[in-house]
C-alpha cells in the first residue's frame, strides 16, 4: 500500500494498490475511499483557488470537477513499443483530422495544448492525433510516476477550457512529400501502402510515419510521435516497413528514415547545451 513520512509520499511500483487501483501522489491531499470492496485513491488540485478531483483506477483514469455543470473525463492510458512514450486518449476528439508532431518546445509553439504539456518537467515530445495524444519523457531519469498526475490535470483543464488544440491557421503534419516526375506512379503506390496498411497499425502503438522522398529505389521516411528515438524503430522500419514496401513494390530497394530540417537544427542547439552543462559542471568538481 502507500506510506508517508515527512510530507513525502512513497508508492509500491507501478503504483498498483492491493486492491488493484492505480494510486498517484496529491499536490495538496490525498484521500483513500473505500466502497464496494475496491480501494480508489481520491486526490484534490487546487490551482488558483479552485480544487478538482481525481477518482483514478487503473485505466482508465476518472477525472472530475466539483463544478457540477463540468463534464467528467475517462482518460485511458496506454504503453506503446517505446518504454519513454504513453499514449493518452482522453475519450474526445483531439485533432479533427490529421496529426500533429511537436518533437520539441520550439515546434508546439502552434499548439496550446502541447505548449501547456511541455511545461511538465521531464516531457521532451508530444505528438497528437485524431483520438489520442502521446507524451515522450526525456528519459529513463524522468519518472512516469511524477509525469502522469501532471498530464491528466493538463489535459482535463484544456479540453474543458473551449481552447483550440491548433492555432487556427496552421497546418497538422499528415501531409506526404510531394514528389513527381518519372517515379511518380511509384510514390503514388508506396504513399496508399503507408496510408492503408502501415499507418493505421503505426498510429495504434503511439507514432506515425510520412512520405518524404524517393530516389533511386531510396525511401525516405519520416517517424512521428512514440516511433521517435523508439529502441524497435529499426526493426519496425526494416523489417515492418522495409519488407511490406518490397513486396509490392520491386521498385523500392530501401527504406531510411530522415528527419526535417528544423529538427536537425533544434537537436544540434539541444546537444550543444547539454556539452556546455557538462563542461560547466565538470568545472564545478
Amino acid at each position: 500500500m502507500m506510506m508517508a513520512a515527512r510530507g513525502v509520499l512513497r508508492f509500491p511500483p507501478k503504483f498498483l494498490s492491493p486492491a488493484g487501483g492505480v494510486i498517484i501522489g496529491s499536490r495538496s491531499s490525498l484521500h483513500t475511499v473505500r466502497g464496494g470492496g475496491r480501494c480508489s485513491v481520491r486526490q484534490t488540485w487546487r490551482q488558483g483557488g479552485l480544487g478538482r478531483q481525481l477518482l483514478i483506477p487503473h485505466h482508465p483514469a476518472i477525472i472530475t470537477s466539483p463544478d457540477t455543470n463540468t463534464r467528467t473525463m475517462f482518460i485511458k492510458v496506454q504503453e506503446t513499443p517505446n518504454p519513454n512514450s504513453l499514449k493518452f486518449l482522453p475519450g474526445v476528439q483531439v485533432l479533427e483530422s490529421g496529426t500533429a508532431d511537436f518533437p520539441n518546445l520550439s515546434a508546439a509553439q502552434k499548439s496550446p495544448l502541447a505548449k501547456l504539456l511541455f511545461r511538465i518537467e521531464g516531457v521532451r515530445g508530444v505528438f497528437l492525433a485524431a483520438e489520442f495524444l502521446t507524451i515522450t519523457k526525456e528519459d529513463e531519469e524522468a519518472e512516469w510516476r511524477n509525469i502522469k498526475p501532471e498530464a491528466f490535470a493538463v489535459i482535463m483543464d484544456f479540453f474543458t477550457s473551449g481552447l483550440p488544440v491548433i492555432q487556427e491557421g496552421d497546418r497538422t503534419d499528415d501531409d506526404h512529400a510531394e514528389c513527381g516526375g518519372e517515379d511518380e506512379e511509384t510514390v503514388a503506390m508506396i504513399k496508399e501502402l503507408l496510408d492503408t496498411r502501415i499507418r493505421p497499425t503505426v498510429q495504434e502503438d503511439g507514432g506515425d510515419i510520412l512520405f518524404r522522398g524517393f530516389n533511386e529505389g531510396v525511401v525516405y521516411l519520416k517517424m512521428m510521435g512514440s516511433c521517435t528515438n523508439c529502441p524497435s524503430s529499426v526493426v519496425t522500419l526494416k523489417s515492418g516497413v522495409q519488407n511490406m514496401l518490397q513486396f509490392y513494390i520491386p521498385e523500392v530497394v530501401e527504406v531510411v528514415e530522415v528527419k526535417d530540417e528544423g529538427d536537425h537544427l533544434v537537436e544540434q542547439e539541444f546537444e550543444k547545451l547539454e556539452k556546455l552543462l557538462e563542461n560547466k559542471n565538470t568545472k564545478g568538481e
